[in-house]
């Protein structure tokens, strides 16, 4: 079979493809974490590379996407090019640098008793007169020096026992869970206990590296969810894995070796090694969940939105394939219903959410934005499909928080901004693009309803002469080609602001949904907790003034950032919060959006801007 050679740039990666492979596909197959937002359907026009060396006619998409200079300069859409001769291949400088992943998650007090549990031994060696057997040997002296009920033994701990109790002369280590010896270990290795807490999101993994015996964080690992490259939101991932063949094992493929390479990271920069680390807690929304455990995802996006389970979810991790101790433990926290996740059972672990006395609503803003609101009285919840708007996608100039993106705008006598990295701009990430839409609004250079003005309709403002046409509608010109880091200018489109005004409006409709079913209104709220990346870096005033957060809230949004994370720490240090996390999901009441009388009305509403005063 005829193969072509493809060299990535400038990460000077070389492989051999047979002629006629999709460039998609041989990303994928190169272990190339490149991000396909719609899935590599050739609509969003993200996942653009330069022929540097070779032929490739532009395709239909291509077309859509770049105009004729780009085209005549190599710019091809990577999802819907063919190999079909040798390629040199330029990445994007936004497809190789680092992505700003948030990992800060915030610590909260508990009594500290993990899952698993270690004791040293010395059993007492047998003899003619003793022939007791091994087990019944180790199992009465665990239960004397415990003073608990028999104990239970695992199949591969026992098949380990003989060799495992003489190697130090019978002192020993027990590893058990409850009243189940899950390992053995030689010697005295009670000082030895490592976990590590996963949270599982839609574009990053981020995992604690947590001290079981102390609760000391001893360090932190993300990486971007190599999942992307099937879709940048979680409704292209589950249609990818209903409609491609081998689709969720790739999915769960994928998932599975990142967490394999970020526990590899996180012990390695500790001094220690896989085999310390003996559980592993997880939160992910609901998709992320199933794709993690490799179950079938489809029903979640199907009326009426039911999943396979909803419950805390155990087993050993080498049944997952995930490389730890051979005694190591996987603890799944559960899922509410719908998209509503694990991970919203993390934010309410991690702010008490489910014991305060006061009403308090909590919002992780993203491509899936979920938001519970409630006391220790009553608590509900509700997710909605925003898009992927807030992270860059379907924005015309939009990219993820990494390296060149705009991330704050400020207008005052002249327009100013700030970049991830301090580099030049590329692009525009979410909380730019919010930044320059309530820029934009109290400059009246749009609307309450959205539409920006012709340049004489501005006549008189200051910030007139930025409106141009591009792509043949309106648009706000935010950094001139001299500015970039690619030499072409970035705009904000007439599209762009439609596309934020959905998305905004989505999580505001849940927003007023939730006071509605709760019979309450705003000032009833007495904290608003912004939970997740988005929230932790997004400028609450903007946010207030664009109406994604009613502004009259400002004054108590509080930032708590990654609090899912801290959940899933919690859980970990914690059996019974573990525990408690699966009375809190059964408490939940969970409110289906689109199932609401007024949620029409309520979200047309929701796409206009406040006006001003």
């Amino acid at each position: 079979m005829e193969k072509c050679k493809i060299t990535f740039y400038p990460i000077n990666k070389d492989m051999e493809v047979p002629v006629g492979t999709p460039l998609k596909k041989a990303m994928d197959d190169a272990g190339l974490d490149f991000d396909f937002p719609c899935g590599g359907r050739g609509r969003c026009g993200k996942c653009r590379v330069r022929i540097r060396e070779g032929v490739v006619p532009p395709s239909e998409s291509d077309r859509v996407h770049f105009d004729e200079e780009e085209l005549k300069d190599g710019y091809r859409l990577a999802c819907t090019l063919t190999v079909q001769e040798d390629l040199v291949l330029e990445l994007p400088q936004e497809g190789v640098t680092g992505h700003k992943i948030l990992i800060d998650a915030a610590e909260r007090s508990m009594e500290i008793k993990p899952h698993l549990q270690k004791v040293h031994l010395e059993v007492k060696k047998p003899s003619i007169e003793d022939q007791k057997a091994d087990w019944d040997r180790l199992r009465d002296e665990l239960t004397a020096v415990k003073g608990d009920r028999d104990y239970s033994i695992t199949l591969p701990a026992l098949q380990a026992l003989p060799k495992v109790l003489r190697e130090k002369k019978f002192s020993i280590t027990a590893v058990f869970a409850d009243h189940e010896v899950t390992g053995l270990e030689a010697g005295d290795t009670t000082d030895r206990m490592l976990g590590i807490a996963f949270d599982i999101g839609t574009t990053t993994v981020v995992g604690y590296l947590m001290d079981l015996l102390t609760g000391k964080e001893l360090g932190a690992v993300s990486t971007m969810n190599p999942q992307t490259k099937y879709g940048a939101d979680v409704i292209s991932r589950i249609t990818y894995s209903s409609q491609e063949a081998g689709g969720l094992e790739r999915l769960h493929k994928a998932i599975i070796e990142a967490v394999n390479r970020l526990i590899g990271e996180a012990v390695e920069k500790v001094g220690s090694r896989r085999e310390d680390v003996y559980a592993l807690t997880f939160v992910g929304n609901s998709c992320m969940h199933h794709l993690l455990l490799g179950l079938e995802p489809r029903y979640i996006a199907l009326a009426p939105y039911v999943p396979v389970t909803g419950s805390t979810q155990e087993m050993n991790a080498a049944e997952l394939g995930i490389k730890i101790n051979p005694a190591g433990k996987v603890y799944v926290l559960p899922n509410i219903a719908g998209f509503v996740g694990a991970d919203t059972i993390g934010v309410i672990l991690a702010t008490e959410l489910d014991q305060s006395s006061e009403i308090r609503l909590a919002i992780d803003i993203g491509t899936n934005g979920e938001m519970v609101l409630g006391n220790k009285d009553r608590m509900l919840a509700c997710s909605t499909a925003a898009g992927p708007a807030f992270e860059g996608a379907q924005i015309s100039c939009g990219m993820r928080g990494t390296a060149g993106a705009i991330d704050t705008v400020r207008l005052d006598d002249d327009l100013t901004y700030t970049t991830i990295g301090d580099e030049k701009p590329i692009g525009i990430c979410g909380s730019g693009l919010i930044d320059v839409i309530s820029m934009m609004l109290e400059a009246g250079i749009i609307d309450f309803r959205g539409r920006i003005p012709s340049p004489e309709q501005l006549k008189g403002n200051k910030f007139a002469d930025r409106i141009v046409e591009h792509d043949g509608m309106r648009a706000f010109l935010l950094a001139s080609a001299a500015e970039t880091g690619h030499g072409k200018p970035l705009f904000i489109t007439q599209q762009d602001v439609r596309e934020l005004q959905l998305a905004k409006g989505a999580i505001a409709t849940g927003v007023q949904i939730l006071l509605d079913v709760y019979g309450i209104g705003y000032d009833d709220v007495f904290e608003v907790i912004l939970a997740g990346a988005f929230g932790n870096y997004l400028d609450k005033h903007s946010a207030c003034a664009i109406g994604l957060i009613p502004s009259s809230l400002e004054d108590r949004v509080r930032p708590v950032g990654n609090a899912a994370g801290t959940g899933a720490k919690v859980a970990l240090l914690s059996a019974a919060e573990y525990r408690r996390s699966a009375r809190i999901a059964s408490f939940v009441e969970y409110e289906e959006l689109a199932a609401y009388p007024k949620f029409t009305e309520i979200f047309a509403n929701s796409l206009s801007f406040p006006k001003k005063d």
